[in-house]
């Protein structure tokens, strides 16, 4: 029986505030734990960071004014008057959001060094910092800075956004070495590194899916069981045993690390001479999974 429209209305009204409480969620606490990495660790051993974060700190080593905090909202005012004319506006508002999330943070944590080697600095800033990058980044928004700019820049003429980023990031060292010793430069290179990997690592945890292909005589009751007690999506595809030449449905569906033994456990239970195939893949778009993600 199909649901009264008023019912279904409520359902997408309430999917769609809890979908902005959920993006607003990941881009304060990701802005948080960024801005921890930043003043903890980073700033109090006079590192740099690559991006608009890098330069904001170059500015306040050199001049001491304002803060990280403020410095990073003054340079990213631009680049969100550009983003205003380029980028969608859902993509826009999250990221309004999420720059003005770590400029508040940034500039109400104190400025310590909670670390003192400043190789441990290093390592353990930079991967605070992409910890909290990578969080952010699983939202449907960003942290403003360079990221705009590099969308822009694709856009208009089709430069590629990691190609630009190395090539800014670069730039923003040699900058460095024109006023610090080169060791705290090379420090600031490792912290960049640090920050991009575990930046990647925190986006993959997120978003790892496994895709299945379940071979079985018993496709049908498989099937049902996936759907009603896993609540997950199933497709069948047409095969055909290449020696027998008999049709067969193969299952195909798509979940995630931790549901994947309950559905070995399901197909097996079925049928323990099923064939269960897993393929490791990083984005699904789509209902019940992420959500596309529009600049």
């Amino acid at each position: 029986m199909p649901l009264p429209p008023a019912l279904h209305t409520y359902r997408a009204m309430l999917a769609k505030h809890r979908s902005i409480l959920w993006n607003l969620g990941l881009l304060t606490f990701g802005a948080s734990v960024f801005s921890v990495g930043i003043q903890e660790i980073v700033v109090g051993k006079g590192l740099m960071a690559g991006g608009i974060s890098g330069v904001a700190l170059l500015l306040y080593y050199l001049t001491g004014l304002f803060g990280p905090g403020v410095l990073y909202f003054l340079l990213n005012v631009p680049l969100m008057l550009l983003g205003w004319h380029s980028l969608s506006r859902r993509f826009f508002l999250y990221t309004l959001f999420g720059m003005g999330a770590i400029s508040a943070t940034m500039q109400l944590l104190p400025a310590r060094a909670l670390i003192a080697d400043p190789l441990l600095a290093a390592i353990f800033g930079g991967a605070v910092m992409g910890a909290g990058s990578g969080i952010m980044l699983r939202s449907l928004g960003s942290a403003g800075g360079t990221d705009i700019l590099a969308i822009w820049l694709n856009q208009k003429y089709n430069l590629r956004i990691g190609q630009f980023n190395f090539f800014f990031n670069l730039a923003v060292f040699a900058a460095g070495l024109a006023f610090y010793e080169p060791t705290l430069v090379l420090y600031s290179i490792i912290l960049s590194y640090t920050n991009s990997k575990v930046m990647d690592y925190f986006l993959s945890l997120f978003n790892q899916r496994k895709m299945v292909f379940i071979i079985s005589d018993k496709a049908d009751a498989i099937a049902r069981d996936i759907i009603h007690n896993l609540r997950r999506g199933a497709t069948f595809l047409h095969g055909a045993g290449a020696y027998t030449g008999k049709s067969k449905r193969v299952i195909l569906t798509i979940t995630n690390t931790v549901q994947i033994k309950r559905l070995e456990e399901l197909v097996f239970s079925h049928d323990p001479n099923a064939f269960f195939v897993v393929e490791n893949t990083f984005n699904v778009l789509g209902e019940g999974f992420s959500r596309r993600k529009v600049y």
